[in-house]
């Protein structure tokens, strides 16, 4: 418990900072974990050591595909990869959530996926905080959120983009490295086009922000466009781990409080 939360502060911290954590911080956490937690399974508990093998499996196949579905960066897989293996089941023995029902069925055999669900959860409010931010805009310029080509994107598509991003000057998004745009421009046979991306990536960044600088340069764009901060999910991470430790599985007690 000491080992994970020490790590993960730090790589929450460079997360911050750089968005950014070192390969190193995973080199160094996986190994220790893993000599912790087989240890205490060798020494005092054999009987569980197919249900760590299980544990860790499972979330590491999690780890790939929220990786490779564009939800989670290589530090945030790599990071929950290493959670699996230094706490796959939920420490009783040593610590005791304060919420008497907050350890769920899963959080005793599968650990990683309570911390996981608790991130979720704190990475959701953000959303709350984005489709205010963008009702504001909104109201206060009297333009609409959508404009142009953009208006016929999916349904999908434009709630996902409300409630992940926000409209902001092509100057600022030259600025702030850590955001990235959410919409692209191309201008082929079929005429100039304006489209959402729901899942942003860093390659290719640069390329984008001069598309649509050009088409603003050009007027064909007004001059706020569709960008996303990048949420440091590792810090939403960290906290989820650190509830997890104190109050248990918030979904399953959110369950519970809504099913009886």
């Amino acid at each position: 418990m000491a080992v994970s939360l020490a790590i993960l502060l730090y790589a929450s911290w460079s997360d911050y900072k750089t968005r950014e954590v070192s390969n190193r911080v995973w080199v160094i956490y996986a190994p220790i974990a893993a000599v912790l937690s087989l240890a205490e399974l060798l020494l005092y508990d054999i009987s569980n050591l197919a249900l760590y093998g299980l544990c860790v499996g499972l979330t590491v196949g999690l780890a790939f595909l929220l990786f490779y579905a564009g939800g989670f960066g290589g530090a945030d897989s790599k990071a929950l990869m290493c959670i699996a293996v230094a706490l796959p089941f939920a420490p009783v023995a040593l610590f005791t959530p304060l919420i008497a029902d907050g350890l769920s069925p899963l959080s005793q055999v599968i650990y990683p996926l309570t911390i996981f669900g608790n991130a979720v959860l704190f990475a959701a409010v953000s959303c709350v905080y984005m489709v205010l931010r963008n009702v504001y805009w909104h109201k206060k310029n009297r333009v609409r959120m959508f404009a142009g080509s953009l208006a016929s994107e999916s349904f999908g598509k434009k709630i996902l983009v409300l409630i992940t991003g926000y409209r902001m000057s092509i100057a600022k998004l030259k600025e702030k490295w850590h955001v990235f745009p959410m919409e692209d421009v191309s201008d082929g046979e079929d005429g100039f086009k304006r489209r959402l991306m729901v899942v942003p990536h860093d390659d290719g960044r640069e390329k984008v922000v001069e598309r649509l600088s050009s088409a603003i340069e050009s007027g064909k764009i007004d001059s706020n466009v569709w960008a996303t901060p990048g949420l440091p999910m590792l810090i939403f991470v960290t906290l989820g781990l650190i509830v997890a430790f104190f109050f248990g599985d918030l979904v399953w007690l959110l369950v519970r409080l809504f099913l009886g």
